[in-house]
C-alpha cells in the first residue's frame, strides 16, 4: 500500500510539473539570470526571442559580473548564473552544473586620443610589459613604447569579481585580486574611463569593444599583443574589425580566449532546460550572430553540450 501511495505521489508531482511548464503545449513559468557583463547582451536577446515564442514564459536577466552570477545562484536568488570563465573545483563540489554556451575573448584597450597609438599599433605590447603594468612596476609610457616621453601611464582594472578580470589575470599568470590599477565597475565603466583618459590602458570583453556594424567602439583602440615577442605587431595581431578578431579567436591564434557558461544548480530540467535547448538551437545561434557580441559554438560542439543535458 505504501508503495502504491509513493508511486501515486511521484507521478502526481511529474504531472504538476508538466502542467506548469507545458499546459496546452505552451511553456509557462519564470527563469531568472544574473552575472557576466560579457554574456548579458546576448542573454537579453535570447530571452526576448524565447518569450515571443512562449508568451506565458518570463525570463529576467540582469548583469553584475560573473562573481555576482555565481553568488546569486548559490544563494538561490537566480536560476542561472552567467559566468565568463571555467568553473572552479569548489563550485563543482557545490553542485554547480556548467553549460557551455559561447566563445569569447578579452582585449587590452587604450583611448583613441592616446598620443602614442601609432607606435603602439606598429610594435604591439609584449606580455612581460603587461605583467609589469599590472604589478605596478611600470609607472610611465617610456617603458611601454621604448623611448623617453615623460608621460605617466594610468592602469585600469575591474573592481567587480568578473570573468574578464580573471581571464586577463590568468593570461598574466595571476589572479584577478592580484591586478594593480584603478578599479572600475563593469565593462561600460572601464570603457568610459579608458576612452576619456588619453594616458590610460585597460581591458574589456569582446562583447563590448565592437560596434553593431563590426567596427571598434568609438573612443577606444585595441592594443595589439606582441605574442611572438619580436617587437613588431604582425598583421594577424592587429584587429580593426570584429570579423578579424573573430577569425583569430576561432583559429585559436588570439592568446586571451575563454569560454562562457550558464551555471545551474544540478542538471537543468523543466522550463530551465527548454530555455537552454533554445539557446543552443540553430535559432539561438542566429541570434548570437545577429547581435555580434559573442561567438557562437560550432554545431558539433552545441550537439555535444545538448547530449550532456539528457
Amino acid at each position: 500500500m505504501k508503495k502504491l501511495i509513493f508511486l501515486f505521489s511521484f507521478f502526481l508531482i511529474l504531472f504538476i510539473e508538466s502542467f506548469s511548464f507545458h499546459q496546452n503545449g505552451e511553456l509557462k513559468g519564470t527563469i531568472s539570470l544574473s552575472g557576466a557583463w560579457a554574456i548579458y547582451p546576448t542573454a537579453v536577446a535570447w530571452a526576448e526571442a524565447f518569450q515571443r515564442k512562449n508568451p506565458e514564459a518570463n525570463i529576467e536577466v540582469s548583469a553584475g559580473g560573473a562573481g555576482k552570477g555565481v553568488a546569486d545562484l548559490l544563494a538561490g536568488f537566480v536560476d542561472i548564473g552567467m559566468v565568463s570563465r571555467d568553473p572552479s573545483p569548489s563550485e563543482l563540489e557545490k553542485g554547480i552544473f556548467p553549460v557551455l554556451i559561447l566563445h569569447d575573448a578579452v582585449f587590452p584597450i587604450i583611448s583613441e586620443k592616446n598620443p602614442f597609438f601609432e607606435e603602439i599599433v606598429k610594435k604591439g605590447i609584449k606580455r612581460e610589459i603587461f605583467i609589469a603594468l599590472y604589478e605596478g612596476k611600470i609607472k610611465n609610457w617610456d617603458d611601454v613604447i621604448g623611448r623617453k616621453v615623460g608621460k605617466p601611464i594610468h592602469v585600469y582594472t575591474r573592481s567587480d569579481s568578473c570573468g574578464a578580470g580573471e581571464s586577463w589575470a590568468k593570461y598574466l599568470g595571476k589572479k584577478q585580486e592580484d591586478l594593480k590599477g584603478i578599479g572600475v565597475y563593469g565593462d561600460p565603466g572601464i570603457l568610459t574611463s579608458v576612452s576619456r583618459d588619453s594616458l590610460g590602458i585597460g581591458y574589456s570583453n569582446f562583447s563590448y569593444v565592437f560596434e553593431r556594424d563590426g567596427s571598434i567602439l568609438k573612443g577606444i583602440k585595441l592594443v595589439p599583443i606582441d605574442s611572438n615577442n619580436n617587437g613588431i605587431a604582425e598583421k594577424e595581431e592587429v584587429y580593426n574589425k570584429r570579423e578579424e578578431a573573430s577569425k583569430a579567436i576561432n583559429q585559436e591564434k588570439y592568446p586571451v580566449r575563454r569560454k562562457n557558461y550558464f551555471f545551474t544548480k544540478g542538471k537543468p530540467k523543466g522550463l530551465l532546460k527548454d530555455f537552454i535547448i533554445f539557446v543552443l538551437s540553430d535559432e539561438g545561434t542566429r541570434i548570437v550572430e545577429d547581435i555580434g557580441t559573442s561567438l557562437p559554438l560550432p554545431k558539433e560542439e552545441r550537439e555535444k553540450v545538448l547530449r550532456s543535458l539528457e
